[in-house]
């Protein structure tokens, strides 16, 4: 991390990468397809009956875990959306990131990617339009599509459920006072990875992701939020925060002093330095 050149070009918003978005991916990639069934005669039956889309997952693993429940090539999924017919936003220009809700999916001999994928995007119809995330995202003068793109902005960022809401408070914060989201999992979108560490390299692509550089919500969603992230999105904890860092496990510490964030991060680094420290 570097944080003694002004706060604009390298202030440190975050942890550098998301630990938790990571967690997610690794943890509950293994159960992203249920375990099969047994038949009458004992045997465990070869395909599996459901689906599961863990909270945070990009569109690229919602594809890949299709294909692999379906036992299809891989890329057909992605191929597929083209004849698929999502009814997406008019802002999502086809692009089903963040719409691809996350819940369990019935699988049967008859499930293709098209009908997977309808059935994800009608579910995330269902839980975004509904009257509170409507309503919650017009009094904070935003439509759907863009309180779902800070979710799951918040989705990535937050370490816990419980920092959900204030994560989303200093994404409100920032853009009201248009300050730039300085956000890493902008960047690791951009870069299709999931990691801790992010360079001034990393800080200096070009990219519509790049929300060091870009001012405003990215273009998209940059994964698929839950429920939880949603309702963050819409009904911020109250305060002033501008700033956040997770110092360790379970202590993510939020301000609006740029002076005291600078001191969190310093403990952050110490604490990675230490003897300790987990790589």
């Amino acid at each position: 991390m570097h944080f003694n050149t002004p706060p604009r070009s390298t202030m440190r918003l975050t942890r550098r990468g998301r630990i938790a978005l990571i967690a997610t991916g690794a943890v509950l990639a293994g159960t992203a397809v249920a375990v099969p069934l047994l038949t009458l005669s004992g045997e465990e039956e070869t395909k599996p009956v459901s689906l599961v889309i863990p909270e945070g997952w990009r569109a690229g693993q919602v594809y890949d875990a299709v294909d692999k429940t379906l036992e299809l090539p891989p890329g057909t999924t992605k191929k597929s959306l083209g004849k698929a017919h999502l009814k997406l936003p008019v802002d999502a220009e086809g692009n089903p990131e963040g719409y691809l809700f996350p819940a369990t999916y019935p699988i049967d001999e008859k499930a293709t990617p098209e009908a997977l994928l309808s059935s994800m995007v009608a579910t995330a119809h269902q839980k975004f339009n509904g009257v509170p995330i409507a309503a919650g995202a017009q009094r904070n003068a935003m439509n759907v599509y863009q309180a779902v793109t800070i979710a799951s902005i918040v989705q990535a960022e937050a370490s816990t459920k419980a920092d959900m809401g204030k994560v989303a408070r200093v994404i409100h914060n920032r853009l009201e006072r248009g300050m730039p989201l300085q956000m890493d999992s902008t960047i690791n979108y951009a870069l299709n990875r999931s990691t801790v560490k992010t360079t001034l390299d990393d800080l200096r692509i070009e990219s519509p992701y790049n929300s060091y550089q870009r001012m405003g919500l990215p273009p998209t969603p940059i994964a698929n939020p839950g429920e939880q992230a949603l309702r963050a999105a819409v009904t911020p904890t109250p305060g002033d925060w501008l700033f956040f860092v997770t110092v360790k496990r379970g202590d993510t510490r939020f301000t609006a002093d740029y002076a005291e964030h600078q001191r969190n991060v310093a403990e952050f680094n110490a604490l990675q330095k230490g003897p300790q420290a987990k790589t």
